[in-house]
């Protein structure tokens, strides 16, 4: 099922299948600096893929939005998962940095079709806080599945990784290249 209104992006509903999801943060603004309020809307990214039987794979959270891989139990949670999760965290983040509302633009989602499809954005996520120049090592970066990878897997096995699908370097997210959020 597509979904598709004025004041949001499409989105796709599909039961059992991997889901690539990126939210922002409204005009951009860095107000997911402090490492506290990132672990928190991880909290909650946890609790909410838990409670509607997602499962959440990888995820990356910067300043001013991030991207999570997953597989999704009924697609058609989709909007109830993120509505929890926006509201949630705005809350604790306009309660830490006293922001004005709204806090979050929106979030886009993506359906890879293969292996190297879903290969390819789960090196784009990895490598985001590198493209984003917030480190120069993965290993300085600590609000990713990175080191949970590199612990499981080990140096030799991501290197062959991101050599296997280096598209990640050239890839733009079309799913919301045309918002000006």
């Amino acid at each position: 099922m597509l979904k598709r209104s004025d004041h949001t992006p499409a989105h796709l509903f599909i039961d059992q299948t991997p889901y690539f999801i990126t939210g922002a943060i409204y005009k951009k603004q860095h107000l997911l600096v402090h490492a506290d309020i990132k672990q928190k809307l991880l909290d909650f990214i946890k609790t909410y893929f838990a409670q509607y039987q997602w499962e959440l794979h990888h995820w990356v959270i910067l300043d001013n939005h991030y991207h999570l891989l997953g597989k999704s139990a009924g697609g058609t949670d989709l909007p109830a998962i993120f509505q929890a999760i926006h509201s949630c965290s705005a809350k604790v983040i306009r309660q830490t940095t006293n922001c004005a509302k709204p806090v979050w633009w929106n979030y886009w989602d993506y359906c890879p079709r293969d292996e190297t499809g879903y290969m390819t954005r789960l090196n784009y996520l990895l490598y985001n806080p590198v493209r984003h120049g917030y480190v120069t090592d993965l290993h300085q970066y600590s609000f990713s599945t990175f080191h949970k990878l590199f612990a499981e897997q080990g140096r030799s096995q991501l290197v062959k990784q991101f050599q296997d699908y280096p598209d990640y370097k050239k890839l733009i997210l079309t799913e919301a290249e045309e918002d000006d959020f």
